[in-house]
């Protein structure tokens, strides 16, 4: 699979639906972009979501390429206002806790690791690439590629920082969730 990186998407704005990245999201985009400008991407993809896709944006123009878009790299759960906030909360919370619940919109913490894991292994050698995506399903290929007790239980009660970069080579994990390029 070569080099890959995944970075989380910037600070979003608040809301249900298909909300953007926030002035500091955007910074937080840009910081990982330069992070990553020397590191010889081939190529950059993100998820459909619009943070992800803007995230994904900011880091392909500072690397010179275009973002490509593909939905396995999409998160396991997007709160779209459909449902109470409450039951959307309590549904992440039952799909965290057991990983082949499967909520009724999105897919299951086990589903949505394959995929990104299958995502993976359609790049071949493609590396080194990025991914901008989102937390959960970061923390659900983290789970699917080293096992639950290997995955920092701060990144399972808290989630991944925006803007933090997870570095894999093939299927090792080499760093997660590293925010040294955001400052303080």
């Amino acid at each position: 699979m070569g080099i890959v990186y995944l970075v989380q998407h910037g600070e979003k704005e608040r809301g249900p639906g298909d909300p953007g990245l926030t002035g500091r999201g955007r910074e937080q985009a840009a910081l990982a972009g330069e992070r990553l400008r020397a590191k010889g991407l081939r190529a950059v993809y993100a998820g459909p979501l619009l943070r992800a896709r803007q995230t994904g944006a900011i880091v392909a123009d500072a690397c010179g390429l275009e973002v490509r878009v593909d939905a396995r790299v999409t998160e396991r759960m997007n709160w779209d206002g459909a449902v109470p906030f409450a039951r959307f909360a309590a549904d992440w919370a039952r799909t965290a806790a057991d990983r082949d619940f499967t909520p009724s919109t999105g897919d299951s913490s086990r589903a949505a690791g394959e995929r990104f894991r299958a995502f993976l292994e359609d790049r071949g050698a493609a590396g080194p690439i990025a991914v901008a995506c989102h937390g959960g399903v970061t923390v659900d290929l983290l789970r699917t590629l080293l096992g639950d007790e290997r995955v920092p239980e701060a990144l399972l009660r808290e989630g991944v920082p925006p803007g933090a970069i997870t570095t894999l080579d093939g299927s090792d994990v080499i760093a997660i969730a590293a925010a040294d390029h955001l400052g303080g």
